[in-house]
């Protein structure tokens, strides 16, 4: 059984929560499917949740952390769980949804972005991957204000030289969680992929595991893992956020459609 703890100053929200993952365990869940079990342990402000972790440094498993507790704000609170406590991961559940914060959580280290307002049955499937190592973060939060899609050789030559330089970063001292690559870079890299790695890219930036991919294309799991460390490679970054978040900058708010963009092309040997 997952440990888990919960550090959010409301008891509601707390037992709204405690009551979400109770139910899964529960004798009728497990009847109809294979479930998650959990133990969630509570906190109502930073203090409290370094203690709990202190005291159960052994065996928790993942830290959900609201961003507005009594002793911390905003991102402070994950910057000080970090420092104290890297070993283990930290996901973000609040009621704030802008993309900047979002990014800025990832970069910091934080493992997945959930939404307050997120349903009972999306939490629990956040949760089963980010306990499986995998990051999470909603594809609706990771394609707001999303640039437009790559543009020809042509036009984005023209455009770089005209282009504004970026703004420099808040944090100058943290590395980069987005390897800079301009639109005309990320499409020699694009035509680099094949087109089933084009299609399991698009879909990563949807959102989608591994393991759906992998029912969505009909392949084995194992073939979209290889898929990935290929796209990886490819785009020279070291991690999938890296790559997600270069391919939604990159492609815009809409993609073309994976679905659509996996048939086309025709298999060569190395896919």
């Amino acid at each position: 059984m997952y440990r888990l703890l919960i550090a959010d100053d409301h008891p509601l929200f707390r037992d709204a929560i405690s009551r979400t993952l109770s139910a899964q365990t529960s004798p009728l869940a497990a009847q109809k499917e294979a479930v998650l079990a959990c133990e969630l342990l509570e906190a109502a402000s930073l203090g409290e949740a370094l203690a709990v972790i202190e005291a159960n440094a052994d065996t928790l498993d993942l830290v959900l952390l609201d961003l507005d507790l009594p002793d911390s704000h905003g991102l402070d609170g994950l910057t000080r769980l970090r420092a104290e406590a890297d070993w283990l991961p930290v996901a973000i559940l609040s009621a704030h949804e802008e993309r900047a914060t979002v990014l800025e959580a990832l970069t910091l280290g934080a493992v997945g972005y959930l939404s307050k307002s997120t349903s009972a049955e999306a939490l629990r499937e956040a949760l089963t991957r980010m306990l499986a190592g995998e990051i999470h973060v909603p594809a609706s939060l990771m394609r707001t204000s999303m640039p437009r899609p790559p543009m020809r050789d042509d036009a984005a030559d023209s455009a770089s030289r005209s282009a504004s330089p970026r703004p420099t970063s808040p944090r100058p001292t943290s590395p980069p969680l987005i390897p800079a690559m301009s639109d005309t870079d990320f499409l020699v890299h694009w035509q680099a992929l094949t087109g089933k790695q084009r299609g399991v890219l698009q879909r990563m930036v949807l959102g989608e595991s591994n393991k759906m991919i992998a029912w969505q294309l009909g392949v084995a799991e194992t073939t979209v893992k290889t898929h990935v460390s290929a796209i990886l490679r490819k785009l020279g970054v070291s991690s999938r956020v890296q790559a997600i978040l270069i391919a939604s900058r990159a492609l815009g708010s809409a993609p073309p459609s994976p679905s659509s963009s996996c048939k086309t092309p025709q298999p060569t040997p190395h896919e």
